[in-house]
């Protein structure tokens, strides 16, 4: 199995490589918190051996992960893995095989073409509907079914517009999952970060075929822990998903485990996220303020997480977005080709002061009146 590079990645690779970039418009995840914030409930007797722990990671954060997705499931139907990427990649390798079909959402978190691509399977896309704020219609999804689907992968809210899919079009999907005997995995890691509306319910809990994949990466900003997860009714998908990781990053990440578990504690993850959503929705606003203000941007806002799509009229957004990381404005975001959209870039309300967003939009604001001379 040959695994290729996705648009997204190799942009990151590109313009990494060169010199730093000073600002950013489009950080994906929350203000990270520094480890001495943990160290006063971390015991410094913590043994860092694996040995005598649970396979399927600290029993403990387990339940916190059942409890923070208000799923009300065994803890053994909990899988801890090395962030949800590693997540929805063990469910591609267990669960689809060549000439199987998966149904995934355009735009969408582009692991899973890559994923199709190197196992050999067919990659369907449903549409989004950027007219109708992102919308993905259950009905889209029915229709794209067929005897060689083994499974439907999406990401709820969006990644990358911020779209939320409503507890009633999950259940639906959540019918159709049991009505076809297909695996219905919904990756959740801007989960928490609602701005329209509660969180909707974690599609494990909605039906015996639903998978939700998650981490503690985005509305935590706990990213270098690398530590997520699976929920899955089935004790074989759990089993073989165990297995798998077993010959990749083996067993567990004891310090990330202990510490996620300390962040998802009910009164420390009522606070982080209070503080994610305070930072965010203020960040939102002035987003929104700067893109009503350019006749050449347009977007629908995000209903949760903190990053949505942006379209831009006169130019692709790849053209803008090297424009932008180039002196004298050494910016950047990311383009909307990532995700197949060259008329769209990506902008986002994360990373704190750190990402000098403000001085960001100013340069952005300047290389827009620059082309528009």
């Amino acid at each position: 199995m040959k695994v290729t590079i996705h648009k997204l990645f190799d942009y990151l690779l590109e313009t990494t490589a060169a010199e730093p970039p000073e600002c950013f418009i489009g950080f994906s995840l929350a203000r990270s918190p520094r480890l001495k914030d943990f160290l006063p409930d971390l015991d410094p007797e913590l043994s860092l051996d694996w040995n005598g722990k649970s396979f399927l990671g600290l029993p403990s954060l387990r339940q916190r992960v059942l409890d923070q997705a208000g799923l009300d499931l065994s803890a053994d139907s909990v899988l801890i893995t090395a962030g949800a990427a590693e997540a929805n990649y063990l469910l591609f390798r267990q669960l689809v095989q060549a000439g199987d079909e998966i149904i995934t959402e355009a735009p969408g978190w582009p692991q899973a073409g890559v994923m199709a691509k190197a196992i050999g399977a067919r990659l369907v896309e449903v549409p989004r509907d950027e007219t109708q704020g992102w919308a993905l219609a259950p009905a889209v999804v029915a229709c794209a079914i067929t005897p060689k689907t083994r499974m439907i992968f999406l990401t709820n809210p969006n990644n990358p517009t911020g779209r939320l899919i409503p507890e009633a079009d999950l259940r639906a999907l959540a019918a159709l999952a049991d009505r076809h005997g297909i695996w219905l995995v919904v990756d959740e890691v801007y989960a928490g970060l609602e701005w329209a509306g509660p969180r909707p319910p974690s599609i494990a809990g909605l039906t015996a075929f639903g998978i939700t994949t998650g981490s503690v990466s985005k509305a935590l900003g706990l990213q270098g822990l690398r530590t997520g997860w699976m929920i899955c009714q089935s004790p074989q998908v759990i089993r073989d998903a165990m297995i798998l990781r077993e010959n990749g990053s083996e067993i567990m990440n004891v310090l990330g485990e202990h510490i996620a578990e300390i962040a998802l504690r009910p009164e420390r993850l009522a606070a982080s996220l209070g503080r994610a959503r305070a930072e965010g929705a203020e960040v939102l606003d002035r987003l929104d303020a700067f893109v009503s203000g350019d006749p050449r941007l347009s977007w629908h806002r995000p209903e949760a997480g903190l990053i949505g799509l942006a379209r831009v009229e006169g130019t692709d957004g790849e053209s803008l977005a090297r424009a932008l990381l180039a002196p004298p404005y050494r910016t950047f975001l990311l383009p909307g080709s990532a995700y197949g959209l060259p008329h769209h870039i990506r902008i986002g309300a994360g990373g704190g002061p750190e990402a000098r967003l403000e001085e960001g939009l100013g340069r952005l604001s300047a290389l827009l009146r620059r082309d528009r001379t």
